[in-house]
């Protein structure tokens, strides 16, 4: 079942003392053992639960789970910390390493989704390159959160004057594209799926716009528990990313095709046939998904450098103070 949570900003980690953040670290309470809870966010993510839930890849491995959808990676966190929520085995986890250093004991446990998912758009004839941003409007959400970061590291590595462009928060992802369609913005982020296509939305994708392409080693997502429920649920959570790896490994293989365009129709009925495929054959192009689960030192600490730049991070954390890669190993075997 997949819902929206409405659950509090109140545990965002920013005026926490580390003393509260680990106080925050309860336990889950549920009847079943078998019963796990399981944050999502938005977009494609949706579509890959409902798809999970339609292949029953859960059930398969003795699982009964609760797909709780949220609006941000805060909120995410917040329903960790609490112990509200179980694990978050696919979602934007760059709030993680501050956390940490505020003593959070939360873990990194599995890769996800290994390249951006998004691309950069623009609907003004005289905007086609990144160099051409510089004095224009980007629509991005609030500075510092993903879609800034992924910006501005396409924009750095091309030598953009990031201080000359006029970055504006206008919304989710959703409003971003919206924007960039409307002409509100003069450039801002879109699914890469829409590339192909992008004419039909009365916009172009900008000269080394693709972030699937051009920030390979940004990872986009991955998979994250309290070290509490490591312990605590261990098995379970073995049981779940092999549940996500079946998932990853299906959608990258051409048999996906029917079974992926029926679970995007469930959660975007107003979309066209054409846009439904259109993201399968993006998926089947790029193959974002880690279908071997584990994510390594190098991609975390290029991940920590982002941070650092933002100034949200002072320094790196060693890969075992965030990282346990051995449930996703573990997971792996249960495969074969």
């Amino acid at each position: 079942m997949i819902r929206v949570s409405t659950l509090s900003r109140r545990t965002l980690l920013k005026g926490l003392s580390a003393g509260a953040v680990l106080a925050a670290g309860g336990c889950s309470k549920h009847a079943s053992p078998n019963l796990v809870r399981i944050a999502t966010s938005a977009g494609l993510n949706l579509i890959m639960s409902e798809l999970m839930h339609q292949r029953h890849f859960m059930e398969s491995l003795g699982l009964e789970a609760d797909m709780v959808a949220m609006a941000d990676g805060s909120k995410i966190l917040g329903g960790i910390y609490s112990g509200s929520l179980d694990v978050s085995p696919m979602s934007g986890f760059g709030q993680l390493f501050p956390a940490m250093e505020h003593g959070a004991e939360v873990r990194l446990i599995n890769a996800a989704t290994l390249v951006p998912l998004t691309a950069l758009f623009s609907g003004n004839p005289a905007v086609r390159s990144l160099k051409d941003l510089e004095g224009k409007v980007v629509g991005i959400g609030a500075l510092g959160s993903l879609v800034h970061q992924l910006t501005v590291a396409l924009l750095q590595k091309y030598s953009v004057d990031v201080s000359a462009v006029r970055f504006v928060n206008i919304g989710s992802n959703t409003d971003i594209f919206k924007g960039v369609m409307a002409g509100t913005v003069d450039a801002g982020s879109g699914p890469s799926s829409y590339i192909e296509d992008a004419e039909s939305y009365k916009v172009h994708v900008l000269e080394h716009g693709d972030m699937s392409e051009e920030l390979k080693e940004f990872t986009y997502q991955a998979g994250y528990t309290s070290r509490h429920m490591i312990e605590a649920k261990r098995d379970v959570l073995v049981r779940v990313l092999a549940a996500y790896a079946k998932l990853f490994r299906f959608v990258h293989s051409p048999e996906s095709q029917d079974a992926f365009v029926k679970a995007r129709k469930a959660v975007l009925p107003s979309s066209s046939d054409r846009e439904h495929l259109a993201e399968w054959n993006w998926l089947q192009k790029v193959k974002p998904f880690a279908t071997e689960l584990t994510l390594s030192a190098e991609r975390i600490d290029y991940m920590q450098q982002i941070n650092i730049d933002f100034k949200v991070q002072k320094e790196k954390l060693p890969y075992e103070r965030v990282a346990d890669m051995s449930l996703a190993r573990d997971a792996l075997k249960l495969l074969g």
